[in-house]
């Protein structure tokens, strides 16, 4: 497999994260501080639009798998023909809409539908991996290529969001630390207090949707004309269909898959956690009001070099191994809610960063390995490779939509008031939680259960070899 077929792969799948990492972080905050909706409000937004895209994986991964082969491939055509909704359906998450009466209804509408096409695209492109090469080797520098350019492509949408819409949320009257007595006044001192600011608000929100767009379109065509869908090269002459439900009960009976689902569910959903409420958490809990688009650029510059790094270690140690990695952000997180001190709250993001990587990288390359262990273990079974890649998706988008609307709902419940300086003492104690504790337990959760995750590095090569047999 050529460097120019893996870049390519790789850029293809970039739009996605630009546009999801600028969602994780500032969806949440955009609908309470800019939009003016309830906490409440926004967490059926934030759970209802995970929620469709999770229910679409299932869907999508039936139809995937029941399409035929075309000139251009069997899940090419799929990616093509949502790119140009989804650009439609961001664009309009991020509008303003001129009547307050039905504006939830609004963004739940263009949020669900966003997470449903963003869902069309990523469960074929995630299952391209396994029709780029059949080599074990191949497949995993593929997918450490993607990983990289996909953090870099999370960097690049956080920091052209957060550049372009940090002056939305920085305010002159909330710059200054307040005195250690505290007045009534300060915290409900309006840090939008201008009808006119709110109109330059939306037009820099509109601004950033747009050029995202623009992201969107120059990957679809990069990735079109640069990778070339090979026809399914596990196919054996004798091979014959499985229906989908069969092929979905016996991925749900294997048990490296549940038990490498369930592991990441719960370390996905920490991360989710994480970046929703860290912009939250930093103009609010830990008065770095005004650094907050740099801590973020942080975390993702770390994330994305350290990538290679990864994928090296993993190559040398293994992939169980690696995952030990994840766990560095804990404590780390738990001195920055405990010391909120700018130096240290560098010093968290780039460790953050670390395992960031590290939890975006490990689930990805293992999954071609789960896939084919599943393939020598139903050697004439075809077209499962969809099932796998829709249902992770699937699991893993339930827990963290659970999770971040728990977590909207938590701050409604504790008090939040968008457009004050200051937040309470409970607002700022539930903040903290969410950074600090929720994602350490989830964390320390997931790499418990992925202690009994069966596929080693031997038997990774014993099935390589017995594959090859087969062929």
């Amino acid at each position: 497999l050529s460097i120019c077929s893996k870049l390519c792969y790789a850029i293809g799948g970039a739009p996605n994260q630009v546009a999801g990492s600028a969602t994780a972080f500032f969806l949440q905050i955009y609908l309470l501080d800019i939009a003016h909706i309830t906490p409440f409000h926004a967490s059926l937004v934030l759970f209802i639009g995970k929620a469709s895209g999770a229910v679409t994986d299932p869907v999508a991964g039936f139809f995937i798998s029941k399409s035929r082969w075309t000139r251009i491939g069997r899940l090419m055509p799929w990616m093509l023909a949502c790119t140009p909704f989804t650009i439609v359906c961001y664009f309009f998450m991020w509008y303003l809409p001129p009547f307050v009466w039905g504006r939830v209804a609004w963004y739940v509408t263009f949020h669900c539908l966003f997470q449903a096409l963003t869902t069309l695209f990523q469960v074929p492109y995630s299952a391209l991996t396994m029709f780029l090469s059949t080599d074990q080797k191949d497949r995993d520098s593929a997918t450490a290529y993607r990983m990289t350019i996909e953090v870099l492509g999370t960097l690049i949408g956080a920091a052209l969001q957060g550049q372009i819409v940090a002056s939305a949320h920085v305010s002159h009257h909330c710059t200054v630390n307040p005195p250690v007595n505290t007045t009534d006044s300060w915290h409900h001192t309006p840090s939008i207090p201008d009808p006119s600011d709110i109109l330059s608000h939306q037009v820099i929100y509109k601004i950033a949707a747009g050029v995202i767009g623009g992201v969107y379109l120059l990957g679809i065509v990069i990735l079109f004309l640069g990778v070339k869908e090979k026809d399914d090269p596990y196919a054996l002459n004798s091979d014959r269909a499985i229906p989908f439900c069969k092929g979905l009960a016996l991925t749900m009976k294997h048990g490296p898959y549940v038990k490498l689902t369930a592991s990441f569910l719960l370390i996905s959903t920490a991360v989710q956690l994480e970046q929703n409420n860290f912009v939250l958490f930093c103009t609010n809990a830990a008065g770095l009001r005004s650094h907050f688009q740099y801590l973020v650029v942080t975390i993702l510059v770390s994330a994305a070099v350290s990538v290679p790094f990864w994928q090296k270690f993993l190559q040398r140690f293994g992939k169980k191994c690696a995952a030990c990695g994840i766990s560095w952000m804990i404590p780390f997180a738990v001195m920055l809610v405990t010391i909120p001190n700018l130096i240290l709250a560098y010093f968290v993001a780039f460790v953050s960063g670390l395992s960031i990587a590290a939890s975006l990288l490990l689930p990805w390359s293992m999954l071609p390995d789960v896939v084919d262990n599943f393939r020598l273990q139903n050697p004439h079974g075809k077209g499962q490779e969809t099932i796998f890649y829709s249902s992770y998706v699937f699991f893993t988008k339930i827990s963290a939509g659970i999770g971040l609307g728990i977590s909207a709902a938590g701050l409604g419940f504790t008090g939040y008031k968008p457009g004050i300086c200051r937040q309470s003492d409970d607002v700022i104690l539930t903040l903290k939680i969410l950074i600090g504790a929720v994602p350490a337990i989830l964390i320390l959760m997931g790499l418990f259960i992925l202690l009994f995750y069966p596929i080693t590095e031997q038997s990774r090569k014993e099935t390589k070899l017995a594959l090859e047999e087969l062929r």
